[in-house]
């Protein structure tokens, strides 16, 4: 079952693109990443899917539900966590907690307690007296506390120490074996190296890549380093190799194609040492950008 669905999501903002042409299909049970630089259009698809704004053309889906005709309704088996939180600040933490979920007509205090223990939240403190990381913490309890079906977070542990983070990845990867469907957007390659199966690179507003990460690291370039006494770097003048760089003896580059091409002229020179590795998901998002 799709989770999330888009067709052709496009949104100006008078004449400023914001997104065009974004098409994702997610299904439920995935932790699916969606990647890009500040600016790249991320926040804008996340506020498309929620129906805080409207398409310019195009159409997007919840749980198979136009979410332009059916957002109240969709919106009850969703948590979100935005990348910008603002609460009143003349309340405690619990009265807060308390009011959002008397908006899903369940009973949420023990659910509240537990999220709070596993973040380390007080609830008794006021708004106004939490730090940034704190108000957070609030965020991610509030985006939970109804046991929603599907999880969008934007850019979730900024302000998070990195203990905390731990603690948030491993609150999400429980909330996924209880077949929660994930939806993490985030501009930090490592958060969605280590928790997404699926990403989606997107650049100025359209999606360039959409793979699961394993597959993104075989079917992209090598790191290649050699050792070598007097190697020649001509030789490497093929297709397929960018990014050479030669220091004294040692010669690294990228390489993309036939393996059985680059072997053949690595079997023909003398070398001392080499080293193959597959790019990091940050080399790999570099690659699409430049």
């Amino acid at each position: 079952m799709g989770i999330i669905e888009t067709k052709n999501l496009t949104k100006y903002y008078g004449k400023s693109l914001g997104i065009k042409d974004v098409n994702l299909n997610i299904e439920k049970g995935e932790i699916f990443g969606f990647i890009g630089p500040n600016g790249a259009g991320k926040s804008t698809t996340i506020r498309l899917l929620l129906s805080l704004i409207y398409p310019s053309s195009g159409e997007a889906k919840l749980f198979g539900k136009e979410i332009k005709k059916s957002g109240p309704e969709v919106r009850k088996d969703v948590g979100y966590l935005p990348s910008e939180i603002f609460y009143y600040d003349k309340m405690k933490v619990k009265d807060l907690l308390n009011y959002s979920a008397s908006f899903y007509q369940k009973d949420c205090s023990k659910r509240i307690k537990e999220l709070a223990g596993i973040m380390e939240l007080d609830l008794n403190r006021r708004i106004e007296d939490l730090s940034y990381g704190n108000k957070k913490k609030v965020g991610i309890v509030q985006g939970l506390l109804h046991e929603p079906k599907l999880i969008i977070l934007d850019e979730p542990t900024g302000g998070l120490d990195p203990l905390m983070q731990q603690k948030f990845f491993n609150l999400m990867r429980e909330e996924n074996e209880k077949g929660a469907t994930i939806f993490f957007s985030s501009h930090i390659l490592g958060e969605v190296q280590e928790l997404c199966n699926r990403v989606a690179i997107i650049r100025e507003g359209s999606i360039i890549e959409t793979a699961d990460i394993k597959t993104l690291r075989e079917n992209n370039y090598k790191k290649i380093s050699i050792l070598g006494d007097s190697i020649n770097k001509e030789v490497f003048n093929i297709d397929g190799v960018t990014k050479l760089v030669k220091e004294e003896d040692r010669i690294s580059f990228f390489y993309k194609g036939d393996i059985n091409i680059i072997s053949k002229i690595l079997s023909s020179i003398n070398l001392n040492d080499i080293s193959i590795e597959e790019p990091s998901l940050e080399e790999i998002f570099m690659h699409y950008y430049e």
